[in-house]
This record gives structure tokens, C-alpha cells and sequence, in this order.
């Protein structure tokens, strides 16, 4: 089994929580944290200055699509940051329950 953290940004505080719970009740991640952030980006030839909510959800590689899918139905963004990266090396006993929590049932 593989196992990665997905992370997306979100505008509100409560669009952040809103997403999360969304995520965790339908199992497509065993957790969800929420950071607030300050983000420098490009956006319509300008550079943006923002503070926003980084969302790290912890799941397995074989629901990336699902939680993509999950996360661009929810978000508000028309350009929703959404990337993953592998949690390469995972302490067993957590990976455990990253699994049985992030089945998606």
C-alpha cells in the first residue's frame, strides 16, 4: 500500500473546515489539518498577496482521484491548488490506520 498527503488552499477558514469534514466523513481521508498560510501567487497578470487555509489530507495513493474529484466539487476556487506527495516512510502502526480510515465506505 501507498500512502501520500494531498494538500489543496482554500480562502476561508470555513470553506477549509467544510472541505475536511467533508473528506474525513466519506472516508476518502483518515485526516484532514488545516494551516493558515500567507500565499504569493500570479493570478490575472498580477501578483496576488493572500492569507489562506492549506488543507493536508492523509490517504492512500489508490484514492487520489476520488479525493481530487471530492475536492474540486467543493472547492470555490476556478483554479484549485490540488497536488500529493508520497509519505515514503510512514511508522506501521499509523499506516495501519490511515488505511482502515481512508477505505472510502
Amino acid at each position: 500500500m501507498n500512502y501520500i498527503a494531498v494538500v489543496t488552499t482554500i480562502g476561508s477558514l470555513a470553506e477549509a473546515q467544510r472541505i475536511a469534514h467533508a473528506l474525513v466523513e466519506q472516508k476518502l481521508a483518515a485526516c484532514a489539518q488545516i494551516s493558515e498560510i500567507e500565499s504569493f501567487y500570479v493570478w490575472n497578470d498580477a501578483i496576488q498577496n493572500e492569507k489562506e487555509f492549506r488543507i493536508l489530507f492523509k490517504t492512500t495513493d489508490a484514492n487520489y482521484q476520488a479525493v481530487e474529484d471530492a475536492i474540486r466539487k467543493l472547492h470555490s476556487y476556478e483554479l484549485p491548488a490540488i497536488h500529493a506527495f508520497a509519505l515514503k516512510h510512514i511508522y506501521a502502526p499509523y499506516a495501519a490506520w490511515i488505511e482502515r480510515n481512508s477505505s472510502g465506505n
